[in-house]
């Protein structure tokens, strides 16, 4: 008897013996700037985590006798402060640690928010092409109007500054890009063999949605999520230099150059250091994404 024929699998595979997540990490690891931007961004966090412990200083705590002590390498510092003092006499070195908490905090949890819904809204919009994909992509194109970080303003002037509020306000500004993208991607897939052999067994929507497209919709996701992340914390710096995020006395970034700013031709240590902590987070944030979509993107596995 002649047997059917089946449809050759063309999708490529990772070597036997690899997982795809080993074979992902393999292509990640032979990009040099990722891989160097991956130890810097792990460092930020590591010293986020452990600010307690390695704050030598209490960030709150004011030493009136030492306002605007120079970092130890400047005439006039001391090793009591490595990086000096601010305007207010408290240690630079734990108001920047402690800073890290809240920034890459802030920065996590928006994109959390953010990237939650935006996933069940572009699912729900790709199954669901007839009537409520138009309602939810008009939606979200109404948000992408406003830029973001005008947009997170116009939230917290409604709902008031504040942490939780901050966060609300950037994860409504970062939501359409994960629900277009999460919508585009299920796209993509549903029609695919694999899809209507799932809907042709009796698979429900939501399993159809969530237990067999998802997973496949993971990397661009991923990619997704690092860029935002550090859009989320350049916004924060922004609402915090506004006035408008975290409020004094808190440490954060942002709020560290705000009020830095009148001390910039005396001490410009004190603007410098929250400043260059940014740059160097979201620049490594940044080559970490640009590294994962390499790694992640599978025109480039086919290459």
């Amino acid at each position: 008897m002649n047997q059917p024929s089946r449809t050759q699998d063309l999708t490529p595979r990772p070597p036997r013996g690899r997982s795809p997540a080993r074979a992902a990490w393999d292509r990640f690891a032979t990009q040099r700037g990722a891989l160097a931007a991956l130890g810097v961004f792990g460092l930020v966090a590591l010293a986020a985590l452990l600010a307690p412990w390695l704050s030598p200083h209490d960030p709150l705590q004011q030493y009136r006798d030492h306002l605007l002590q120079p970092p130890l390498w400047m005439e006039g510092g001391i090793a009591r402060f490595p990086l000096g003092t601010d305007e207010l006499g408290r240690d630079l070195l734990s108001r920047l640690l402690h800073g890290a908490r809240v920034s890459l905090g802030l920065g996590l949890a928006s994109v959390v928010l953010a990237l939650v819904p935006g996933i069940v809204l572009g699912l729900l919009a790709a199954f669901h092409e007839r009537w409520l994909s138009p309602l939810v992509m008009r939606s979200m194109d109404v948000l992408l109007a406003l830029p973001g970080l005008l947009l997170a303003i116009c939230v917290i002037t409604i709902l008031g500054p504040g942490l939780m509020n901050t966060v609300i306000a950037i994860a409504i500004g970062a939501l359409p890009g994960s629900t277009r993208l999460a919508r585009a991607a299920a796209l993509a897939e549903k029609s695919r063999d694999y899809v209507q052999a799932a809907r042709a067994a009796g698979a429900s929507s939501w399993h159809l949605m969530f237990r067999t497209v998802l997973p496949n919709c993971a990397a661009p996701l991923i990619v997704q999520a690092t860029l935002a992340f550090s859009s989320a914390i350049l916004e924060a710096a922004g609402l915090g230099f506004l006035g408008l995020g975290v409020q004094a006395p808190t440490p954060e970034w942002g709020g560290m150059l705000a009020t830095a700013r009148d001390a910039l031709q005396r001490a410009p240590w004190v603007l410098s250091l929250p400043g260059l902590a940014i740059l160097l987070t979201v620049l490594s944030v940044n080559l970490v994404g640009d590294g994962l979509r390499d790694a992640l993107d599978p025109r480039l596995r086919r290459g």
